[in-house]
């Protein structure tokens, strides 16, 4: 038996009574909502060095070092709101640089100009665009968002016989190359049989014949950075460490560490990265990976 289905029609949320600061808080309250995963609030109307308030400041918990910057328009998108968004998103991520930060604009309608433009964008500020619809349905409004534009990732290669190499990941991410460079020069300082390793998608400083420590190319100049460590006693040794220097990390269930990194990160913390890497290599055993 065929379920019946109900047909909607659009209502613009400033003609059903409500404003910008009823979806706001909505959000903030719901962030879930948006489609984007189990995001928890961090702030709402938060206020900026240069001036204005961020719409909302919501947080990845599986990813702490994943924010996520929005700001909320009724009606249809335009130039002020797209600028508005880079802004604050910029801020963010200048006053937390070890995070990884995504922009994201929330409006009841996208013009196809400003959309193309968002689009453009979107190649270097990590964007996404979401819609939101009120619908009427009979007597009932219902709330209704959908993603219009997700964060564009560079597609792969199409040959996977094409080689990989050091010259193939300076074209690729040159940053993400740079990075693991400096961190492989400070191991192999201590240790002449450290290597590096290229695969299509990741980097590997290899240590004892093992992958140690992993590279991979996020929106430049950063670089997703991880490892593993099975071992308890130097899980908390090594949170203990990024904790001292106030350095933002994840730990996932598969024990692995892993920190969004730019450029600049192992001339800063070369001496913590050196620390690091005697907590996990102080013993000769095969607990690690």
């Amino acid at each position: 038996m065929n379920e019946p289905i109900s047909f909607g029609s659009k209502v613009f949320i400033r003609n059903a009574g409500k404003d910008e600061y009823w979806l706001q808080d909505l959000i903030y309250k719901n962030p879930a909502h948006l489609g984007l995963g189990d995001l928890v609030p961090v702030n709402k109307e938060k206020k900026q060095v240069s001036g204005g308030r961020l719409d909302i400041l919501l947080r990845d918990p599986a990813d702490n070092n994943a924010m996520y910057e929005v700001e909320v328009m009724l009606g249809e998108t335009d130039p002020s709101h797209i600028i508005r968004a880079i802004e604050y998103w910029d801020n963010e991520k200048r006053k937390y640089p070890q995070r990884q930060h995504y922009c994201v604009l929330v409006a009841e309608s996208f013009d196809r100009r400003y959309f193309n433009v968002i689009q453009i964008l979107s190649l270097n500020v990590p964007m996404i665009a979401i819609q939101t619809d009120l619908l009427k349905v009979k007597d009932d409004l219902v709330l209704n968002f959908s993603k219009v534009l997700d964060i564009y990732v560079e597609p792969e290669d199409e040959e996977e016989s094409a080689p990989v190499d050091e010259k193939s990941w300076n074209t690729k991410s040159s940053w993400s190359l740079k990075t693991a460079q400096k961190l492989f020069s400070i191991l192999k300082a201590d240790d002449p049989q450290t290597s590096i390793n290229f695969t299509q998608s990741y980097i590997s400083i290899v240590v004892e014949n093992r992958n140690s420590y992993m590279f991979d190319k996020r929106t430049k100049p950063n670089s997703m950075f991880w490892f593993n460590v099975k071992d308890e006693e130097k899980q908390e040794a090594i949170k203990k460490i990024l904790d001292e220097k106030d350095v933002s990390y994840s730990f996932n269930k598969y024990k692995d560490f892993s920190l969004t990194i730019d450029t600049d990160f192992m001339d800063t913390y070369k001496d913590m990265m050196v620390e690091i890497h005697a907590a996990r290599y102080k013993e000769l055993s095969c607990e690690d990976e």
